[in-house]
């Protein structure tokens, strides 16, 4: 976990500078290991690392999305509908749940953007940061991997609302802005065969 993304990148070798950084050229770490598989990974098995440390205790991640805008067009003697080519890429937001402990690795982020101490406060080279959102199957292995890049604060709760008549766990989440996200499609299938956790990695 040390250092994930510096290692992706490595192993990637030149396909990480030609223009589709994830198309990779054909390979044995391609080839189907479980071929009876017949259910998809769940949703409820992950884990989040913050600058390749675990973030402990996250209970929700929203969804990772990327929109293209439209561009329509056409010509006078064009036939009566438009052409359309792609524009602007935009990647929304992501949303970060947790149960309230006494690790304040949330709100220390959070500061690096806003703090009531002023603007002075704010950390100007430090406030975006690299994010890994890992998939684990329910044996704990990790089947797929995605890096988010420039990662920053735009909202943080620190506690969502308390009620006297509830039975839930008081919570805290983070808005994150992000610049980018990449597929590691070079993670290995793991063996569902084997007890082995450590050959996704």
């Amino acid at each position: 976990m040390a250092d994930l993304l510096t290692t992706w990148r490595a192993r990637l070798g030149d396909n990480f500078n030609n223009t589709g950084h994830n198309t990779l050229h054909a390979s044995e770490d391609m080839v189907v290991k479980n071929i009876g598989r017949k259910d998809p990974y769940k949703n409820f098995k992950f884990r989040i690392s913050l600058d390749g440390k675990p973030v402990l205790g996250v209970s929700k991640v929203s969804a990772i999305k990327r929109t293209t805008e439209v561009i329509k067009h056409r010509v006078g003697n064009d036939p009566s509908h438009d052409s359309k080519s792609p524009g602007r890429t935009t990647y929304d937001p992501i949303t970060l749940e947790r149960g309230i402990t006494h690790d304040s690795e949330f709100e220390k982020w959070s500061r690096t953007i806003h703090s009531f101490g002023g603007d002075a406060m704010m950390d100007l080279a430090g406030y975006k940061r690299e994010l890994i959102l890992e998939i684990m199957n329910k044996k704990g292995n990790v089947v797929h991997r995605y890096f988010l890049h420039k990662a920053w604060v735009s909202e943080y709760t620190a506690l969502l609302d308390l009620d006297a008549n509830a039975n839930a766990i008081a919570i805290e989440s983070l808005k994150i802005e992000i610049e980018g996200f990449e597929h590691d499609l070079i993670t290995k299938e793991p063996d569902e065969k084997s007890d082995d956790r450590t050959q996704s990695k």
